[in-house]
């Protein structure tokens, strides 16, 4: 495999010489691309001994006329993984300011593109830093989450650059999936649904979508044929394999996930629909005339008891449960009431985890076991509950 490694300005530029090694041991080509700030922590010829290539840092090496091929690189290479990989960076990155070789490399590039941060705990902490890295996500970007520690200015906190052995076994392991899910068809739900009161009112959540799209990209990655359907979110996919149908209510996403069902080999119903609808939409926007607003509501479509009725042998029904009290007793309850082959259950008590979050910490929950795990990204989770989701199926 040819590995296109960029190495930005950090101090934990020096951990670039164990990944190297860790790739070139595994029988992969790796050309490094170094900002001119990186060769002020690592030099060139300590890169290039390890990789047996030349480092390239600059369009123009010489003055007879050759340059490096931005283009050409990103047609050479099967991964590009920035490791560090800056603040300065990622903000380049996510707003294509392509002034340095690798930030032209990286919008050239055709391969999965991978990059592990490092930075201070304040510039990770930033709303700038993570707004950048959330684009990133939005467009197929693997971000290798920082691990907590002593950082370069002696403070403790996350920010510091995953070790080497991880960002090798997260980069190769991508690369290894297995086809488990090749001629299956799977339907998810994600996000959010709005229940309208009038032309401009809603009840709604907070739902990202963030999980059920991970899912979705999880699955298409193993081979399978992926139905999503959505609530109102600001996410969007270009993944072949995965077909998106957007829906805004309750009513729309029963309707289209009853429809599909029938033809599914298993559906993960991962959307947070809202339980309760008004009873009466106003045609025209509710005026202000008093205090208060009372509004009846009424039950919406139960979609996964709808979808539990319908499950023929052959199919598999996985769930999710977000609770924040008698967590585990209330997830075997809906486990059976609904059911499930299985229950994803996660907790608003746990910090990191819920709507809104990149990360989430999950329990599956089976009949007959329970198997919990620790905070992950929202992607790595949907390695863990897919990779459950083969065991049955």
């Amino acid at each position: 495999m040819n590995i296109v490694l960029g190495i930005t300005g950090s101090i934990a530029a020096y951990k670039a010489c164990t990944l190297i090694r860790q790739f070139v041991k595994q029988g992969h080509e790796v050309q490094v691309v170094i900002t001119p700030a990186g060769k002020e922590f690592i030099t060139p010829i300590t890169l290039s001994a390890l990789t047996s290539k030349p480092v390239i840092s600059d369009f123009f090496s010489q003055r007879d006329g050759t340059w490096h091929s931005h283009v050409s690189l990103g047609l050479w290479a099967d991964a590009m993984v920035v490791a560090p990989a800056t603040a300065s960076t990622i903000g380049k990155m996510a707003h294509g300011i392509a002034d340095n070789m690798l930030i032209t490399t990286y919008l050239s590039m055709k391969a999965p593109v991978f990059v592990a941060p490092a930075m201070d705990l304040d510039m990770w902490a930033h709303p700038s830093t993570q707004d950048n890295l959330a684009l990133l996500r939005q467009r197929g970007v693997t971000i290798i989450e920082p691990a907590s520690g002593e950082l370069a200015s002696h403070l403790v906190g996350k920010g510091r650059m995953e070790e080497p052995e991880r960002i090798a076994e997260i980069v190769l392991g991508s690369f290894a999936t297995k086809k488990e899910l090749s001629s299956k068809r799977i339907l998810i739900t994600a996000g959010p649904t709005y229940e309208r009161i009038d032309p401009v009112r809603f009840i709604g959540n907070y739902s990202s979508g963030k999980m059920g799209f991970a899912l979705a990209e999880e699955c298409a990655a193993r081979g399978a044929e992926v139905e999503l359907l959505c609530g109102p979110v600001q996410l969007s996919t270009s993944t072949p394999g995965i077909h998106l149908t957007r829906v805004e209510s309750a009513r729309q996403m029963w309707e289209a996930a009853s429809n599909l069902f029938p033809s599914m080999d298993a559906a993960i119903l991962c959307a947070a629909v809202a339980d309760f609808t008004p009873d009466n939409v106003a045609d025209q926007k509710i005026k202000r005339e008093g205090d208060d607003l009372v509004l009846r509501l009424k039950p919406t479509r139960d979609i996964a008891k709808g979808l539990g009725a319908m499950k023929r042998e052959d199919q598999r029904l996985i769930g999710f449960a977000l609770e924040t009290n008698d967590e585990l007793d209330n997830a075997r309850k809906k486990l059976q009431k609904k059911n499930f082959d299985f229950i994803v259950l996660n907790s608003l008590q746990d910090e990191g985890a819920g709507f809104q979050h990149d990360t989430n910490k999950i329990t599956i929950v089976s009949a007959t076991d329970v198997k919990a795990f620790p905070l992950k990204p929202k992607t790595e989770v949907a390695r863990d509950i897919i990779a459950h989701l083969v065991q049955i199926l």
